[in-house]
């Protein structure tokens, strides 16, 4: 018995290292199951009808009185809202999915203290100091970088919450990304091709 045992011994760095593997290994399989799922037909359908449920609350009504400002911004209301619609599809499992659920609500955060700081402005109660302009140190640590730091950091300001991380991450949230937002095209393509088709149609109808 305790010759089989001095034969075959196993330490806790074995086990460890196993473990680690495996949870590589894991991670890859699940990292792999995400970018086929946005390839599915049956995720492209499912985000399309949560799509088409999040654009009629959307009001896309012109304005009356300017009209030709509200199309800048029923443009910007229907990307948040498939952008919107796309986290949640993701389920928060990635880091750009979270970075946009959390966005929407530090703009209401940052809304609402504006519109505080505009009453206290009106009322006088505000102190006005005059502040230098600040030089971003970010942007003269920019220009010395070398390119493949610069390209790097620019993928990672176009990847949302992905700003400040290091290169596997953006790169893993990046692909995962690159992919649902293919799928989110998909989508809203076929959306469009339905509409039109059916506006079409409705309008080449003779009436009764």
């Amino acid at each position: 018995m305790a010759s089989t045992l001095i034969s075959n011994p196993v330490t806790n760095s074995d086990r460890s290292k196993k473990k680690k593997k495996k949870k590589i290994q894991e991670k890859d399989h699940n990292d792999d199951h995400n970018h086929i799922k946005w390839k599915s037909e049956t995720q492209q359908q499912i985000y399309s009808s949560k799509l088409v449920q999040a654009l009629s609350q959307v009001r896309l009504g012109p304005s009356p009185s300017s009209p030709s400002a509200e199309v800048p911004r029923r443009g910007r209301a229907v990307r948040e809202a498939a952008d919107r619609v796309l986290a949640v599809a993701a389920k928060g499992k990635t880091r750009w999915s979270r970075a946009i659920l959390t966005s929407r609500l530090k703009l209401k955060f940052q809304k609402k203290h504006k519109r505080q700081r505009v009453v206290s402005a009106a009322t006088g109660t505000s102190r006005s100091s005059s502040k230098k302009p600040k030089v971003s140190v970010l942007r003269l640590k920019g220009k010395c970088l070398p390119a493949v730091q610069r390209k790097v950091r620019v993928l990672g300001r176009l990847v949302p919450g992905c700003r400040k991380q290091p290169l596997p991450v953006i790169l893993d949230e990046a692909t995962d990304y690159i992919a649902a937002l293919e799928m989110q095209v998909r989508a809203m393509s076929a959306l469009a091709e339905r509409l039109s088709g059916s506006g079409a149609g409705s309008s080449s109808a003779p009436p009764s």
